[in-house]
């Protein structure tokens, strides 16, 4: 990864360009020209399309227009004007301009003209018959204010009046735009959070997102891990340059709309009537003429904000503290002068009050950060409620306190808060509500399981009635799955009601809630968790004006991981998209948890490098949390992906900072899971019986725990390597136990492939594809070719072979041992284990003694293998292996 070049590369408007070329090629076409605001890349694509038309045989020339150049007739395009042509009489002096231009040869201009808006009459007047003569086309960028808007100016009119010349509107990026270049600049990917603070902050502007990017880059704010792009939190300066591009566009305003301007960045987003009571309507006129702020109508109401969040930056940064204190103050009397009676009223007084003065009435704040936390804004929750003096900050502040900390991931802080508020509680309930934010604290914090349990235990103890020890046990449920204890946790959660609205407390309930489906999916009764988790879902919505939980989306967690477990692998990618979109820049610990779960259900797809980039973000999070569960879980996957992608030192650099984390209770998933990065970089370098190994330790792990999800994920992929026969019967086993379409498919796949029957294989291959998982089927067909090929069925194992190579072409660059055994090379079991080490550089005595084998024996099956590939030597034995694993990505 490195620093993004100076001239950033041209990403995210291949719909453009495609319109640029068909456009271009039209015999009629007089050229393109492209609207749009400042800073959304108008130049850039300009300078695309010219280098596209010159590389087609065009001459190329290049004008910039500008207010003080059109003060001069032709004074923008005078440096194209052929010498020795007069300009006197304009008739004569536009003909001969085209003849020069056109020269002996007759080959066309591509012209673009920058800022064709700003160009004078005489110049526009020339080029429209240069482009009536067919001399010149071409490629113009004009400002607009707003998408589509029509531009005036005689210029514009006279160039881009006809049919012939395309327009293009080009747009602010929206985020997935915006992810691509980024990812095209700084030559790997970055975060979510990185990417909606970056989206936010520039509003698509790619001028702007440049500048903020370099400025992150030069205060180290902006790093890479090796995986992923993450900014640190508040990070977002921008650079010298990027202040004074703004405010040369805040000059626009004049000294009679500067006040609005600043009332606005202090304040927005104010009623169209709390503005028009600082400035008259010509002054605001003018200020959305000049693009500065816009309004916005909802319904009878119209709200006013400045155009673009930057600009609220930039003019805060001017304004001195008592010119500061004084706007806000009034703001805030004004609104109080009304009653503080709208929805959102007390936050903006309370905190308006708070930026001028460090303090405001307790019970403002109060009011102010209940509805902050509806807005899941955790951060300004505990900043209000930490402004109330101690001795005037109830007990239901504390607690909120607290689960705002823990919400994120701020879990010494929060155990600290809540250890104050038990102290405090005045009653049983009181303890209660402080019992359950502390045991969610431990679970999710890197605490061991004891702990959650011993506070619960003496909750329960010192529970004098019956609702209350029925709450405490469904918290016991959510603590002992959410330690990796499904089985346990389920016997507890069969009391839960089966409705919000019927349970004592809602709190307790959506734990519960959000629990179960996570323990009924780790033990194979997927439809169940399911139902439960989309049904949990919608109680969170209904509930969330009442519940102390995080966002809704949290909800989505289960209900994505409940979906990939039972097979419908595209519609758990799409949940756990959509619920990271819902999530925003809010709840860091459930967006490691989402992450790490959206990771999970594209490695079960086999889009390897989806799952390394969603774990390499998980990661990357986790490391600035402190939240060791999950991080070593993820560096686990990250080196499992890294290793099937063939890249080794990735692989080992994750296993060796998962080696150097303190050991710490797995939370939810069973430790068997955090063997499967170690066990795909042994297969990779052809060690696929330690491989089986380490894998057949972790799913005898996940199965005392009863993690039957995690034992079929880890056994399937220990019959990928060479051990079906060995895992078929458990695998039976729980797909007799479990309802997933998943488990039943990874159950015919070990037997179809200790059976070696091509047929089955085929039919597997096919019912892995429409699940979604894709690398399965890849591997179930890529079998069945080399079965086919066994039985001289060659016609059969081609067919086989396409059915592989376009499932194998969905998995990013994927190669495993099944892949790398070619169809059309009939190699047994056991010639293709013994070759993937010979081709890995193993000498014969190595290969014997891992594989527990003979020399001799050894030496004969490479020499069987040698005969079937027609080859003689080990070099050779590898760049066959690799050759052919390559075609099969293909």
């Amino acid at each position: 990864m490195h620093e993004p070049p100076s001239r950033w590369p041209l990403a995210a408007r291949d719909r453009e360009l495609e319109g640029f070329s068909a456009a271009w090629a039209g015999r009629r076409s007089e050229g393109l020209v492209i609207f749009g605001s400042a800073g959304v890349g108008k130049s850039r694509l300009a300078e695309e399309c010219l280098a596209r038309a010159v590389r087609d045989g065009y001459r190329g020339g290049r004008a910039t227009a500008s207010a003080a150049a059109a003060a001069v007739p032709l004074g923008a395009i005078a440096h194209l004007i052929p010498r020795g042509v007069d300009l006197s009489d304009p008739v004569k002096s536009f003909r001969a301009v085209a003849r020069a231009l056109a020269g002996p040869d007759d080959q066309r201009w591509a012209l673009l003209v920058d800022d064709l808006h700003l160009l004078d009459a005489t110049s526009a007047v020339l080029l429209r018959q240069l482009l009536d003569a067919r001399v010149v086309r071409l490629i113009g960028t004009v400002r607009t204010e707003r998408p589509g808007e029509p531009v005036g100016g005689e210029a514009v009119q006279v160039l881009t009046g006809t049919e012939a010349m395309h327009r293009i509107d080009l747009t602010a990026f929206d985020r997935h735009q915006m992810e691509e270049v980024l990812e095209a600049a700084l030559g790997g990917p970055v975060d979510r959070r990185t990417l909606y603070g970056l989206h936010h902050a520039s509003g698509g502007n790619v001028l702007y997102l440049r500048e903020l990017v370099l400025g992150a880059l030069a205060d180290h704010t902006l790093t890479s891990d090796g995986e992923v792009w993450s900014m640190a939190e508040g990070a977002l300066k921008g650079t010298p340059r990027l202040t004074e591009l703004i405010s040369t566009r805040l000059a626009a305003a004049g000294p009679a709309g500067r006040p609005v301007l600043e009332l606005l960045a202090l304040c927005e987003p104010l009623s169209l009537a709390d503005v028009e009571h600082e400035a008259p309507p010509g002054v605001l006129i003018g200020l959305e003429e000049a693009g500065l702020i816009r309004s916005v109508h909802d319904g009878r109401r119209t709200s006013v904000t400045l155009v673009h969040p930057l600009y609220a930056e930039v003019l805060r940064s001017t304004i001195t503290t008592l010119r500061r204190r004084e706007v806000l103050l009034r703001r805030a009397a004004r609104i109080e002068s009304f009653g503080v009676r709208r929805r959102g009223d007390a936050l903006r007084v309370a905190s308006w009050r708070l930026a001028a003065t460090g303090t405001a009435d307790p019970g403002l704040l109060f009011r102010a950060a209940a509805f902050a936390r509806l807005a899941h804004d955790d951060r300004q929750v505990v900043a209000l409620l930490q402004a109330i003096p101690e001795d005037a900050r109830p007990f239901v502040g504390r607690l909120i306190i607290g689960e705002s900390q823990l919400i994120l991931g701020r879990w010494n802080d929060a155990e600290a808060t809540f250890a104050e508020a038990y102290a405090r509680a005045a009653d049983e309930g009181e303890r209660l509500s402080v019992t359950l934010g502390r045991t969610s604290n431990l679970v999710w914090s890197n605490a061991d399981v004891s702990e959650a349990l011993a506070v619960n235990d003496t909750a329960a103890a010192e529970s004098s009635t019956p609702a209350a020890r029925h709450m405490l046990r469904i918290n016991e449920g959510f603590v002992r799955i959410g330690a990796g204890q499904p089985r346990q946790g389920l016997a507890l959660l069969e009391e839960m009601e089966d409705d919000f609205t019927k349970a004592p407390d809602v709190n307790a309930w959506l734990r519960g809630a959000l629990m179960k489906p996570v323990g009924l999916a780790l033990v194979g009764r997927t439809g169940e968790a399911v139902k439960l988790a989309e049904q949990a879902y919608a109680a969170h919505i209904e509930a969330d004006e009442h519940a102390v939980v995080a966002h809704p989306a949290v909800e989505k967690i289960a209900l994505a991981f409940a979906l990939g477990e039972t097979g419908r692998l595209a519609d758990a990618s799409a949940t756990g998209e959509q619920a990271n979109a819902e999530l925003g820049d809010a709840n860091p610990v459930v967006q490691v948890w989402m992450a790490l779960v959206i990771g999970r259900v594209e490695w079960l797809a086999g889009h390897v490098a989806a799952a390394r980039r969603w774990h390499a973000e998980g990661a990357a999070l986790a490391r600035s949390l402190g939240f060791i569960k999950t991080l070593r879980l993820a560096l686990s996957h990250i080196a499992a992906c890294a290793a099937v992608m063939g890249d080794a030192d990735a692989a080992e650099a994750a296993l060796a900072e998962r080696h150097d984390s303190p050991r710490v209770t797995p939370a939810v998933f069973s430790t068997g899971e955090e063997l499967l990065g170690e066990a795909w970089l042994l297969a990779s370098r052809g060690h696929l019986a330690t491989a089986r190994a380490v894998l057949t330790e972790g799913a005898a792990a996940a199965r005392t725990t009863g993690h039957l999800a995690c034992e079929a994920l880890l056994l399937t992929d220990a019959a990928r390597m060479g051990g079906a026969a060995g895992v078929a019967g458990r695998l039976s086993e729980l797909a007799g136990v479990s309802d997933s379409y998943l488990v039943r498919a990874r159950e015919r796949l070990a037997a179809a492939l200790v059976a070696d029957d091509p047929d089955k294989l085929e039919a597997v291959a096919g019912e892995c594809a429409r699940l979604g998982a894709d690398l399965l089927a890849a591997e179930a067909a890529t079998a069945a070719a080399a079965a086919w090929a066994r039985k001289s069925r060659s016609r059969a194992a081609a067919a086989a072979t396409q059915r592989a190579a376009a499932a194998a072409a969905r998995c990013q660059g994927a190669r495993t041992p099944l892949l790398t055994a070619v169809a059309a090379v009939p190699l047994t079991q056991r010639e293709r284990e013994v070759t993937l080490l010979a081709a890995a550089g193993r000498t014969s005595k190595d290969i014997a003694t891992e594989l527990s084998l003979s020399v001799r024996t050894v030496d004969n099956h490479i020499q069987s293998a040698y005969r079937k590939l027609g080859i003689s030597t080990r070099q050779q034995l590898a760049a066959v292996l690799g050759a052919r694993a390559d075609s099969q990505q293909q």
